[in-house]
């Protein structure tokens, strides 16, 4: 079957398509044949997760489509259901998929909207509900917005009742999120949006955090929180890794400072809380109180061109591979 592999060579990430044998299921997974596969930009950053150079691995982590067969010990599942999951090698024609991470696909989603929803959906909903604790008429604070994370974190978060403000370097893409519910769109790459936040928050600053951009907004996030706001560190596109604390503002508003990524979970910790997503937000996938945003849809073909893309910070929401072979 054809596969695609990241390889890092001369200091950047590239990716090569490969002839490899069609694995079969072990205990506990479900083959599955790949209709779309959705890209995320950390996967295509070197340390988050390749990070010698020649190393490679199979490139993809979020795909949908069709069981082809049932491991050993699996249950609920069958030949021919739609899926959607987490899994390593989703650029792939065929691809092994956890069977604890596994989620029906809602009727009402197509193949490239189902596509766009495990990976960046449950990194979000660890965000904003399991360490977020994101109540309805709270604010949350996305810089970034509209990158992949940021466009599920909006959508999940009006979805839930909150109040949302963004930032952005373009503000047609902000205009276009006020579609999908942004209630104040900042036009801003630079650390410098705490006085028009205060300003939306009545003096009292943002309950919730998303920081998918990196260090170089870090401070002025905290500067943004209310008391007993938490912060949620997802990213650094930026590729700023280091930023200073105010350890006053920490101690003060009783702050919570956390971390989001996979890299070092075992499979069942990643799996753990994969039920409550399937209990909370898939719901609200089915009853199409949240509808996923996929900005582009490129042939399978077409990897390179679709990484590149999502380097040049194109898309607003998705970009997806479909029409595998």
């Amino acid at each position: 079957m054809k596969s695609y592999w990241a390889r890092i060579t001369g200091g950047k990430i590239a990716v090569e398509l490969r002839d490899i044998p069609r694995p079969d299921p072990g205990p506990g997974q479900l083959l599955v044949r790949v209709r779309a596969a959705g890209l995320n930009r950390g996967e295509f950053i070197i340390g988050h997760s390749l990070q010698a150079e020649g190393s490679a691995k199979p490139a993809g982590m979020e795909a949908a489509g069709e069981v082809v067969a049932c491991g050993a010990g699996v249950q609920g599942w069958a030949p021919g259901q739609r899926v959607m999951g987490r899994c390593g090698g989703a650029f792939a024609e065929y691809v092994l998929m956890d069977a604890r991470e596994a989620l029906p696909v809602p009727v009402r989603l197509s193949w490239e909207q189902a596509a766009g929803v495990p990976l960046t959906s449950l990194v979000v909903h660890d965000m904003l509900v399991l360490q977020g604790r994101l109540q309805a008429g709270q604010w949350l604070l996305i810089p970034g917005v509209s990158s992949g994370v940021g466009v599920t974190a909006l959508t999940m978060a009006k979805a839930l009742g909150a109040q949302v403000i963004g930032t952005s370097g373009s503000q047609a893409k902000l205009d276009r999120l006020q579609t999908l519910g942004l209630d104040l769109g900042l036009c801003t790459r630079q650390p410098d949006f705490h006085a028009a936040v205060m300003q939306a928050t009545g003096g009292q600053g943002v309950n919730l955090v998303v920081n998918t951009v990196g260090g170089s907004v870090f401070a002025e996030c905290v500067r943004c929180l209310a008391f007993e706001g938490r912060l949620a560190t997802v990213g650094y596109v930026d590729g700023v890794l280091h930023a200073d604390i105010d350890l006053d503002a920490l101690h003060a508003k009783r702050l919570t400072l956390f971390g989001v990524s996979n890299k070092l979970r075992s499979a069942a910790q990643k799996a753990e809380f994969v039920p409550e997503f399937r209990a909370q937000i898939l719901p609200l996938l089915e009853e199409g109180r949240i509808t996923p945003v996929v900005d582009r849809v490129l042939p399978f073909e077409q990897l390179a061109e679709a990484k590149v893309a999502m380097e040049a910070g194109e898309h607003l929401g998705k970009i997806v591979l479909a029409g595998l072979p």
